[in-house]
């Protein structure tokens, strides 16, 4: 595990160094939060009973935080650095050190995962204060969260990782990495609570690991979902890793293929 490690703080040093191009990239989730906190305190104001998706103002601003948190973890600066590696060649480099290539840009997400941290306890407090404060859960409930949280960091790696390796063929992930960030946002729930969706398109998120990414934590955290449900959610999250892994493993496999006809 040494090597991982040390992958591990070598991109927190990446983060450091490049610290500019990371707190931008970190900013603009923060300012379409905030406008998202806007948006639905208008609609709250506008609902006569006070409630939407049996939500109240206070815990949707709680929903709003944890899409906040979730968002910015594995932000399209981890996107961006998986898919550099194999636009620019450097990916060759990987095939000949003694480590897993899969098992080591998870190293340098969670790396990278230290400094979003700390951007989300700054901006996550400047918006708790500018809006209001957010209801929290119970100790117990609080330790289910956490479990959940942690499930979602490499659920929402994996489905990065996966679209930094279709650049294979695309050879540009501009474009794949918006169209994850749109696709992830409405099948998660970062926008709209999945309860406000018809039931088709509800029926289409249950069947994707998107909402283990959002929709999960956040009820949790709310405490919409308890005991053997929530268990069951985790399990669900933890299901849909395991399957992105072994799923990213085999299309690894294919795409090294490629490294030789681009001539990496």
């Amino acid at each position: 595990m040494r090597p991982y490690r040390s992958l591990a703080r070598m991109a927190w040093s990446t983060v450091l160094v490049y610290r500019g191009e990371f707190l931008l990239q970190l900013a603009g989730v923060a300012v379409q939060t905030v406008a998202l906190f806007a948006v639905w305190r208008a609609l709250f104001a506008a609902e006569p009973g006070g409630e939407m998706a049996g939500l109240s103002w206070e815990q949707m601003k709680a929903y709003l935080f944890i899409a906040f948190l979730t968002g910015t973890l594995l932000s399209s600066f981890t996107d961006g650095q998986i898919a550099v590696r194999v636009l620019d060649g450097s990916v060759a480099l990987d095939l000949v050190r003694p480590i897993d290539y899969q098992l080591a840009r998870f190293a340098e997400s969670v790396g990278y995962l230290v400094g979003e941290l700390f951007v989300v306890a700054v901006m996550g407090s400047v918006l708790l204060v500018a809006f209001g404060g957010m209801p929290l859960p119970d100790p117990a409930q609080a330790g289910v969260f956490l479990l959940s949280l942690a499930a979602m960091v490499p659920l929402k790696f994996a489905l990065v990782y996966l679209v930094g390796l279709a650049c294979f063929w695309t050879g540009n992930f501009h474009g794949l990495s918006l169209s994850r960030v749109a696709i992830t946002n409405i099948l998660s729930g970062a926008l709209v609570p999945i309860a406000l969706y018809p039931g088709w398109l509800q029926t289409i998120c249950a069947w994707s690991p998107f909402p283990g990414i959002v929709s999960t934590p956040a009820l949790i955290f709310l405490g919409q979902v308890r005991g053997a449900e929530s268990m069951c959610l985790i399990g669900t999250q933890l299901l849909w890793v395991a399957v992105l892994w072994i799923g990213a493993r085999l299309l690894w496999r294919v795409a090294v293929r490629r490294l030789v006809v681009h001539g990496g």
